[in-house]
């Protein structure tokens, strides 16, 4: 009963997000008809930044329909698209590192995870964001990149990301 336990934690441990924040789903449009099961779909969600307040970031990506999808044992393809806007005035809840995951989910039962990383491009003082997804046996070069140059909002003057970068 114990190795039963253990097992289900290093599951749940292995498909769960990074960050608690789970993204909000805007909408999904099918874009192949499966008989008798679920269409493939594009799903586009929504997901602050959780330290840099000010900032979200949207992302749409493939969700397999059929059987396999239906029982969510399908591995999702790589293709992930990403765009990320200034929302209000940016505030930077603590220091982060370039290339600091901002947020993860698993794209297939155990071995592929999609992630979105930070980082700052301090001489234009803009917000870099880059979404990914790694396979554990070869990797994927799918990516996209989506940029936020920090603007004054209403009277607050534009913080700059290099002051929030770790040393």
């Amino acid at each position: 009963m114990k190795i039963i336990a253990a097992i289900s934690l290093a599951l749940s441990l292995l498909v769960a997000p990074a960050l608690a924040q789970e993204p909000d789903l805007i909408f999904k449009k099918s874009t192949v008809w499966k008989f008798l099961s679920p269409d493939h779909k594009l799903a586009t969600y929504a997901i602050d930044d959780p330290i840099v307040k000010g900032v979200a970031c949207h992302f749409t990506v493939p969700e397999k329909g059929g059987f396999s999808g239906l029982i969510g044992v399908a591995e999702e393809v790589s293709d992930i698209s990403l765009a990320c806007r200034q929302v209000g005035p940016v505030e930077f809840t603590e220091k982060f590192e370039q290339g600091d995951e901002m947020y993860r989910e698993s794209r297939s039962l155990f071995f592929k995870k999609m992630r979105i990383v930070r980082g700052c491009d301090a001489k234009r003082n803009t917000l870099v964001y880059l979404v990914y997804s790694d396979k554990l046996v070869e990797g994927s070069p799918k990516n996209s990149t989506s940029t936020v140059p920090i603007m004054p909002w209403g009277d607050q003057p534009a913080q700059k990301c290099a002051d929030h970068l770790e040393d």
